[in-house]
């Protein structure tokens, strides 16, 4: 029988769980590399915050006669991001790491552009451009952690799911905005 097809006997599992119990939810089952994914999840973390701060601009800079429509779903939007970076965090901890909130090194960390757009089209634009670089990083987070980390995986996965749900309501955004400034 392999070791997959094998469950730990009931005994074993208890003894196992008082060993390392300042690990909390880590346990000697824990196939992943928990400093490299504290790692990746405090870069996620810091792409969500810079998301956040470039949406919430958005949402301020909004001006123009079709502007209310678009600046309400940049505020959704931030409200989701940081709700994402609230995930993030509270699983860094979970992993016995410390979340990277510090300003100093935020969008160095981070894999989207704080990009303030000019009108309303650039800053649909830049939020999309954030939500595709987001949208593929979550995808390879998710590839590499396989099923060494399905915790970690499935969260992420989560958030992926919304990621894609924003870029394809900007990209709708986009094509309104496009067909009413045109002739």
């Amino acid at each position: 029988m392999s070791k997959k097809n094998h469950l730990t006997d009931v005994q074993t599992l208890r003894q196992q769980a008082r060993q390392h119990i300042d690990d909390g939810p880590v346990t000697a089952g824990y196939a992943a590399d928990a400093q490299m994914v504290i790692k990746l999840l405090n870069d996620a973390l810091a792409t969500e915050l810079v998301c956040v701060l470039r949406y919430r601009r958005h949402y301020f800079m909004a001006q123009g006669i079709h502007s209310k429509g678009v600046a309400d779903e940049f505020l959704v939007h931030a409200n989701e991001e940081q709700g994402h970076a609230d995930q993030i965090a509270r699983r860094i901890v979970q992993l016995g790491g410390e979340p990277d909130f510090s300003p100093d090194t935020l969008s160095g960390r981070s894999h989207a552009e704080y990009v303030e757009g000019s009108s309303l089209i650039d800053m649909i634009k830049e939020d999309l451009v954030a939500e595709r670089i987001a949208i593929d990083s979550y995808r390879e987070m998710t590839q590499y952690l396989g099923d060494c980390d399905p915790t970690t995986r499935n969260m992420l996965e989560g958030i992926l799911a919304v990621e894609e749900e924003h870029a394809d309501e900007l990209r709708d955004l986009l094509q309104e905005q496009l067909a009413e400034t045109s002739p």
